[in-house]
This record gives C-alpha cells, structure tokens and sequence, in this order.
C-alpha cells in the first residue's frame, strides 16, 4: 500500500502493523493531524519494518515526493515483490489545498503515478489499483485526478525526467533509511 495523502494512515498502519504480507509506505505531513507516522513506527512482531513512515514538513512538492518514491518506494518494492500495488490517493498534498502545506502539482501527481505503474509492470503483472481519499480543493482535485486518470490511460509511458540531487529532503531520506535498517537491504545498495 502506497499512500500519498496529507494525512498519515493510522487506521491503515494499525490494520497490518503486525502484519509482514502487507507493505504500507505513507508520505505524509508531520507533525499534523492525527499525530501518527514517525520515522520510528514501522511495525510490531512479524510485521516489524513493513511499515515505512516518511513524515514531512510543509512544503515538500513535486521533485522531493518523486525522489522519496523514486529512492525509498521503489528499491523496497522490488525487494518486497508485492502481488499488487494499491494507491491511497489523497490529493490534499495538492499545492494550493487549504487544509496543508505541501505543494504537489497535477504533473507531479502524474509522475508519482508513473513510478507506480512502472513499478507494477515490473513486479505484479501491472496489478494496480487506486483509491480515492481527500482533497479540499476542488479546481486542484479535479486537475490532479485527471492527471493520474490521464497518465494511467497512456499506451506507452513516456520518458519521465527525475530530478538530480535532493537538496532538503536528504535528511528525511537518510532517516528512512535508518529507521528501516536491518530489515531492507535494497535501501542500502549503492
């Protein structure tokens, strides 16, 4: 489960917080409502390091999520082998939506949606699905909606450019990868 909302999952992370089937991986805005999602919560007995916080503050967009999918989502992914991959698209992470402050683009939406579709052609079959969760404004909903609708509908993906260097998400990279040291070594590979 990949999950891009403003908001952590904490009903999705308690679900399968013991759980090693299931992979939940959730950017999100932290600290904010409902207080869950540290680097330092990733799962109990069995399940411990199946669950992959990356809390961000306000401001994170386009180029920081891709690099985070690009260096945290995907490597994990192809180490977990995942039967298929199920999205919680929350477009509240959408940069001019009231309630947070993150500055995702539709076109950003779009390249999240490529890694996504990469990913499950890679390892399941392109067994994708999506699901819809918040997003307060409507103009920024519609478009970043029709985005994914759009990018999901190509025939073939086109070339996606990933931005070199991470600047001031580095350190939150960094602190993924140590808090899920010792149960991924995809993350470690150079």
């Amino acid at each position: 489960i990949a999950d891009w909302d403003l908001h952590h999952g904490n009903a999705t992370q308690h679900s399968f917080y013991n759980n090693p089937q299931v992979l939940y991986f959730s950017t999100h805005q932290y600290p904010y409502y409902p207080g869950t999602g540290s680097f330092e919560e990733v799962g109990d007995g069995k399940g411990k390091g199946f669950t992959v916080n990356v809390p961000l503050r306000p401001g994170a967009g386009d180029n920081e999520y891709i690099l985070i999918f690009r260096e945290i989502l995907q490597p994990l992914a192809r180490e977990f082998r995942p039967d298929f991959i199920l999205l919680s698209a929350g477009f509240d992470t959408y940069y001019q939506d009231p309630l947070g402050g993150m500055r995702v683009t539709p076109e950003g939406f779009a390249a999240l949606t490529q890694l996504l579709i990469e990913s499950a052609n890679e390892l399941c079959q392109g067994k994708l699905a999506i699901t819809l969760e918040g997003g307060y404004n409507l103009e920024g909903l519609r478009d970043s909606v029709k985005a994914v609708l759009l990018k999901l509908s190509e025939g073939s993906l086109s070339k996606l450019t990933i931005p070199e260097g991470s600047g001031s998400i580095d350190p939150v990279i960094d602190r993924v990868k140590e808090s899920q040291k010792g149960f991924w070594q995809s993350l470690f590979v150079l």
